[in-house]
C-alpha cells in the first residue's frame, strides 16, 4: 500500500473521506428507514473540484454505485484502493455514490446517475427483469464465484432449523437483498407462510454485519446473512462467531456481481470491464483485492444466477424461467 499511496495516480488525486453515518440501529420493537449517505468524490491535492474541472473539458467523472451491506465506514475503506485503480485505467476522475439500500443503487443505475454498481443478485435479477441492470463482471473468492445464505441464531440457542424459530425476532438485511432475505423467502413460501405470518417480529439492519452483532448481542433470536462477510467478520472478531452460531447453509448462488445499464456506451463499458478483469496483474493489485477480499474479478456467466431468478420468481410471482436445480 505505500508504493500505492507513493504512485504518481495517488498524488495526482486524494480521497475527501466526508461521510455523515446513517443513523441505522436496531431496536427490538423495529427499524426506522436509514438517511441517504451522501457520496465521496475524488479530489485534487490542491482541494480544486477535480469533477467540475473534467465536465468543462468535457470528461465527466466515472460513478461507481455501492450499496452499504457493511457499515458506510467499512466501505469506504474497503472501495478507496480500487476507486483510485479506476480513475488511473480510465484516466478521468471517480465519485463514489453510497446508499443505505439496494433499491436506491438500482434507481441510480436506472435513472442514469450511476454507471456501474455493485449489487446483490438479489438486486441483479430484479433490475434484470426491468431491462436496466447487465452483467459487467463478478468477484472470484476462493477460486469461486459462488456463496452461500447462512442462517445465524446466537451461540446459546436451541433453534436447528427454521421451524424452530417459528414466532421469533428474525433480522433481514436488505428487502431486494438474496442472502439477506429472499433465500428466506423462498423457504417460507414453500412451506405456505411468509415472514410476516411465521415471525412475530422482523427488522432490517441494512448491513450484514449489522444483522451478525444484532444476533451476537441477543437482540434478535436469528438472521439471514452473507457466507462471505459472515466468514471474514467472524475472523476479525472472533468473539461474534463465539457468541452466534450457523444451524443451515443454503445451496451455492451466484455471487454479488458487478452491473452497468445495457445503455451505457460500449467503449466505456468495455474499458470498465477490462479494467476489472485485468486487475490481478496490475503490480499494486494485492492490496486492492486484500481491501475487496476477493481473488480477482472474471467474465461473469448468466447463468450463475438462474437459482435466485428462479426464487425471486417463486417469491414475487412472476413467470419462473426454469425450475430451481437444489433448492
Amino acid at each position: 500500500m505505500k508504493e500505492f499511496l507513493g504512485s504518481a495516480m495517488y498524488r495526482k488525486w486524494r480521497f475527501a473521506w466526508l461521510f455523515v453515518m446513517a443513523g441505522v440501529w436496531l431496536l427490538a420493537a423495529g427499524c426506522s428507514a436509514p438517511e441517504n449517505i451522501p457520496y465521496v468524490r475524488l479530489q485534487s491535492v490542491d482541494n480544486i473540484d477535480v469533477a467540475g474541472e473534467e465536465r468543462a473539458s468535457g470528461k465527466l467523472p466515472l460513478r461507481v454505485a455501492v450499496a452499504a451491506v457493511l457499515s458506510p465506514e467499512a466501505t469506504f475503506d474497503i472501495y478507496g484502493p480500487l476507486l483510485d485503480y479506476l480513475a488511473m485505467r480510465l484516466d478521468r476522475p471517480v465519485e463514489l455514490l453510497q446508499r443505505s439500500t439496494y433499491a436506491e443503487i438500482n434507481d441510480l443505475i436506472r435513472t442514469g446517475q450511476a454507471d456501474v454498481a455493485f449489487v446483490c443478485g438479489g438486486a441483479f435479477v430484479e433490475g434484470e427483469r426491468e431491462g436496466y441492470l447487465e452483467l459487467l463482471a463478478a468477484p472470484i473468492v476462493n477460486g469461486e464465484m459462488h456463496y452461500q445464505s447462512l442462517l445465524i441464531t446466537p451461540a446459546t440457542s436451541r433453534a436447528l432449523k427454521l421451524e424452530d424459530l417459528r414466532g421469533g425476532r428474525f433480522a433481514f438485511t436488505d428487502p431486494l437483498s438474496n442472502s439477506g432475505r429472499l433465500y428466506v423467502q423462498y423457504l417460507l413460501t414453500e412451506r405456505g407462510a411468509s415472514p410476516e405470518t411465521f415471525f412475530d417480529n422482523v427488522i432490517f439492519t441494512y448491513s450484514h454485519d449489522n444483522s451478525i452483532r444484532a444476533v451476537a448481542g441477543g437482540v434478535v433470536d436469528g438472521a439471514a446473512v452473507d457466507s462471505l462477510v459472515y466468514a471474514a467478520l467472524t475472523a476479525r472478531e472472533p468473539s461474534l462467531a463465539d457468541r452466534t452460531r450457523v444451524f443451515h447453509r443454503s445451496p451455492a448462488f451466484g455471487i454479488p456481481p458487478v452491473v452497468v445499464h445495457p445503455q451505457l456506451d460500449n467503449a466505456l463499458k468495455a474499458a470498465l470491464r477490462r479494467a476489472l478483469l485485468e486487475l490481478d496483474a496490475y503490480p499494486d493489485a494485492a492490496e486492492i483485492l486484500t481491501r475487496l477480499g476477493v481473488d480477482a474479478f472474471g467474465e461473469a456467466d448468466p447463468t450463475l444466477y438462474e437459482d435466485i431468478r428462479t426464487m425471486a420468481a417463486i417469491v414475487r410471482g412472476w413467470t419462473a424461467p426454469s425450475g430451481m436445480r437444489n433448492p
